[in-house]
């Protein structure tokens, strides 16, 4: 939804919770003269730029009207639930000017309200390029069996890596056997996947560069987990020293640059850290190469640097690599099957996050009821078997 469609939807969903009275009270207080009984947008010329401007303020002082006549009371669930999102949508999108007029503010909130019908869905991005609105579904996969073990949905805005530890519970809980002595195992999909091993083999997880984060490579290192997790590689813009150019030494917690300047790691609370260089870049023959900052250049350090380090060492394996590129076809293959149909893979059935998970994790098992049958699946007097 746009800002007024969001706006104008706010207010009439506050009114269709409040009862007769409370109705009758807060109408009262409307002064555009927008009855917000239809959905439809109000008939103005659109191209006229003083016409949005208005229409924009009008909506606007209508919603806050409302709200502060609402401050301070007791407040029915439903109504103080819709109160809260008419404010989180103008609080949002809008800006209040010097002159008192209010006007879409020249930003974008990390965490908009993009509907009013569904509050929970976020505008996400698949690449720079390519942008959707509503959930992201994450799948985990056994690529020996090519089963999905596990779902999840998260809002559109969440990347890739937050849902992993959840995907992978059964892989991270060591002590969890399946049937016959095999270590559960379980791994993020679309840029991951799981696989079994035997009792005496580490499980290994599998992922893309989506999922190769500091955070979980050190959570797969504590775990015993063996990581076939892709990570990015440094880069930086127009050709110049990208951060694998600087020796970091994390025993030292110094950094040095490639003319041999070295500076030391200004660590902050959470374990991160930053390497300014400051003034040491002002007369440095390789600037140019360098930083375009009048500052000069900053190295960021992560607080898992030393995991990240590992694990862009391990991927230049020419071993990982070929058992990385033999299974990441699999999940994506499996991706494929269950965003076959338009309707329950690509676009969601339901409304909710619950809701539209519950929907997800049924196709899921769908499509492995299919995949058993292709494997042979049938009863025996001894239990199940697969062909």
């Amino acid at each position: 939804m746009d800002t007024i469609t969001l706006i104008r939807s706010a207010i009439r969903g506050l009114l269709k919770v409040a009862d007769m009275a409370l109705r009758a009270e807060l109408a009262g207080v409307l002064q555009s003269g927008d009855d917000y009984t239809s959905s439809a947008k109000p008939q103005i010329d659109w191209e006229d730029e003083e016409a949005r401007a208005e229409l924009i303020d009008s909506r606007a002082k209508d919603g806050f009207a409302m709200v502060m006549a609402l401050s301070g009371r007791e407040l029915d669930p439903a109504v103080k639930e819709a109160a809260t999102l008419l404010l989180t949508v103008l609080g949002q999108d809008l800006e209040e000017r010097e002159d008192g007029v209010f006007a879409i503010a020249r930003r974008v909130g990390p965490d908009r309200v993009i509907s009013t019908v569904d509050v929970e869905t976020r505008h996400g991005h698949k690449t720079s390029a390519h942008g959707f609105d509503g959930y992201k579904g994450h799948v985990a996969i056994d690529p020996d069996s090519e089963l999905v073990t596990a779902t999840r949905v998260t809002p559109g805005n969440l990347g890739d890596a937050g849902p992993a530890a959840e995907l992978l519970t059964e892989l991270l809980e060591q002590d969890e056997r399946l049937d016959g002595g095999a270590l559960a195992s379980e791994a993020p999909s679309e840029a991951g996947e799981p696989t079994g091993g035997r009792e005496d083999e580490p499980p290994v997880a599998y992922g893309d560069n989506a999922y190769g984060t500091g955070e979980l490579h050190a959570l797969l290192e504590r775990s015993g987990v063996t990581d076939r997790l892709k990570t990015q590689s440094p880069v930086a813009p127009q050709g110049r020293f990208s951060k694998d150019r600087f020796a970091i030494d994390l025993e030292a917690d110094t950094v040095t640059c490639p003319a041999e300047v070295t500076v030391t790691i200004r660590r902050h609370k959470d374990g991160s850290g930053t390497a300014a260089f400051n003034d040491a870049c002002a007369t440095c023959p390789l600037r140019d190469s360098c930083t375009a900052s009048p500052s000069g250049r900053v190295v960021n350090v992560n607080r898992n640097e030393e995991a990240l380090a590992a694990a862009r060492s391990r991927q230049t394996d020419p071993a990982w690599r070929d058992d990385y590129r033999a299974t990441r076809p699999k999940v994506e293959r499996k991706l494929a099957h269950l965003t076959f149909r338009r309707h329950g893979g690509r676009r969601a059935r339901v409304r909710g996050r619950v809701r539209v998970d519950a929907d997800f994790s049924l196709l899921a098992g769908a499509h492995n009821l299919a995949r058993l049958a292709l494997l042979g699946l049938h009863s025996t007097p001894t239990g199940w078997s697969v062909a």
